[in-house]
């Protein structure tokens, strides 16, 4: 890809900033790199894995939770018919196999005889019926209530127009499940492997309502339950007993931490305190490959990075040219080679090219000289109204945590740099800044992060129609929304391709968001944690695992 010859200032400003900032959080010096190997074994052979995750979940409700760090605890917590394999093969889970109809609209499950919730009550095929219900219904508020649209009825529950009740799923006896569509999607089993499809108990929900998921009145049917939760410091699971497969279940607690700063992540990992480290500073990463490579795993993962456009309002409603001239502005090479320098692909498509057997559209600009793809960029900018005597003012709001941060400052500095923009960060804790994307009233530009929830373009396609709820853009084009529900609904082949090639067509052109890049995983695992193979999904259960003995490290 041919580049332009230099680092604009502003940038090279921001990775000096950030450079002396990850150094002094780390010492410096990496002379003598701490590694404590110290697994979490007690004297009773008690095993104990300590994961870092993110930021404290809003909620452990699996039909109301959203977010990468809710999901983290939930396919610990429950177990849905089906469960994702590393490679992203969709495997057994509760339902040990089923039959799908010739004409590929009725799907038939058979469960476990010795699949039991967390306090010995079998798990039914009527704890699936009540709990697909309670996920479309309108009065849980679901943010992933569009993942089982492509059940009969579902739309007309999730808009109200129908009761729960019509859902297309039946008990045929107590442990066969029959799930109906209006029409066959290819993708459908994929999606029942999402924490929105798991089970919840059903007495247990109806005596504690908005606190069934605490201590104490959590009843589960994965391989763990709750055990203790103190915000803001640490969720700790325990085995569940009662777990059909509890027998070969090697490791005894899990416990996750809401660690936001990768500094004090990383530091923790190195004194012993964490098994598993979700992120990584960038300006970390070549020492620790130097020192640990083999405890440093960079996944590639099926997931889009990017900034989302407020196109209800102003300043982007009505005004493409001005959404296109700020994603031409971004030096998307900089951003990932010099800024987080983690391996992660740049991104000029809407879905990334992991997703299997599709070759994503992309935006014929991208392979452009940068002083062609500036002058272009201030071209549209001048053209939507704006100027140096006029320039524009926006907010630009991320959460806490992760590289919203890094990559909004990045940002920030090159629309100035080249645009003359005038665009201000806000930070919000995780919980708030998902409330205020979700309704849309008070963004104008916003950080963005969606890991597909199964193995097809669909899962990025589904989140820009006008009627989905995870839509925090508010972008209405007919014109993609038919694109998109005409291959959703249609074989994969040829003509499924091209309808979902024209619908990521439409999405570029419309420019709702900026893609930046493709999400990468920068996890730290100890080597006494066996069982771990990276899943570009991130679909971990700590059942896999086991922990075996080592002797103390340095």
């Amino acid at each position: 890809m041919h580049k332009g010859g230099r680092l604009r200032q502003a940038a090279k400003a921001i990775i000096g900033v950030l450079m002396l900032a990850t150094a002094a959080g780390c010492g410096g010096d990496d002379t003598g790199f701490a590694n404590r190997l110290t697994p979490a074994i007690a004297a009773d052979g008690t095993k104990t894995l300590r994961y870092g995750n993110q930021t404290e979940p809003g909620t452990l409700d699996p039909h109301q939770a959203s977010g990468v760090p809710a999901a983290n605890v939930l396919r610990d917590l429950y177990e849905g018919l089906v469960i994702t394999a590393a490679d992203g093969q969709v495997v057994p889970g509760v339902a040990e196999s089923w039959q799908i109809s010739d004409d590929r609209r009725t799907y038939t499950f058979h469960l476990r005889s010795d699949a039991r919730w967390s306090n010995g009550a079998p798990v039914t095929a009527g704890d699936f019926v009540y709990s697909l219900r309670r996920a479309v219904d309108p009065a849980t508020a679901s943010p992933y209530a569009d993942i089982h649209k492509p059940i009969e009825n579902a739309p007309a529950i999730i808009a109200g127009d129908k009761t729960p009740d019509t859902l297309g799923v039946t008990a045929l006896d107590t442990h066969t499940l029959e799930i109906r569509l209006a029409k066959p999607t290819p993708y459908f089993l994929q999606t029942l492997t999402h924490p929105s499809s798991d089970p919840v108990y059903e007495p247990a929900v109806e005596q504690w309502r908005d606190s069934f998921t605490q201590p104490g009145h959590a009843v589960t049917n994965g391989a763990y339950t709750m055990a203790a939760w103190r915000v803001n410091e640490r969720i700790r699971l325990k085995r569940n007993t009662h777990y059909w497969n509890n027998a070969d279940t090697a490791i005894d607690q899990v416990e996750f931490y809401p660690i936001e700063d990768s500094n004090s992540e990383l530091s923790r990992y190195q004194a012993g305190g964490l098994d598993w480290a979700v992120t990584v500073p960038p300006a970390d990463t070549a020492r620790i490959k130097r020192h640990i490579p083999d405890q440093y795993h960079a996944v590639p993962t099926i997931g889009i990075a990017y900034l989302g456009l407020n196109v209800r309002r102003a300043p982007f409603a009505n005004n493409r040219k001005l959404r296109l001239a700020l994603s031409m502005a971004l030096d998307r090479e900089i951003i990932t080679d010099k800024i987080l320098r983690g391996d992660q692909p740049t991104l000029y498509s809407a879905v990334p090219d992991s997703v299997r057997d599709y070759s994503p559209v992309e935006y014929d600009w991208q392979d452009w000289p940068d002083d062609k793809r500036q002058a272009r960029a201030r071209e549209l900018y001048h053209e939507a109204g704006y100027s140096e005597e006029h320039p524009l003012h926006a907010e630009y709001l991320y959460p806490s945590g992760g590289v919203g941060k890094t990559l909004g400052l990045v940002a920030v500095a090159m629309w100035r740099d080249v645009l003359g923009a005038n665009i201000t960060p806000v930070n919000q804790e995780w919980k708030v800044y998902l409330q205020t994307a979700r309704q849309g009233y008070d963004t104008q530009i916003f950080w963005g992060g969606w890991i597909g929830d199964y193995d097809d373009p669909n899962t990025f396609f589904s989140i820009f129609n006008s009627e989905a709820a995870l839509n925090y853009t508010g972008y209405d084009s007919p014109a993609f929304d038919a694109a998109q529900e005409a291959s959703s609904h249609t074989p994969n082949g040829v003509k499924r391709t091209a309808l979902m090639h024209q619908a990521e067509t439409q999405l570029l052109h419309d420019a709702p968001i900026i893609p930046v890049f493709v999400y990468t995983y920068h996890q730290l695992v100890k080597p006494y944690v066996t069982g771990y193979a990276p899943s570009a999904l991130g679909n971990y259960y700590t059942k896999n695992f086991d922990i075996r003995p080592v002797e103390a490290g340095r």
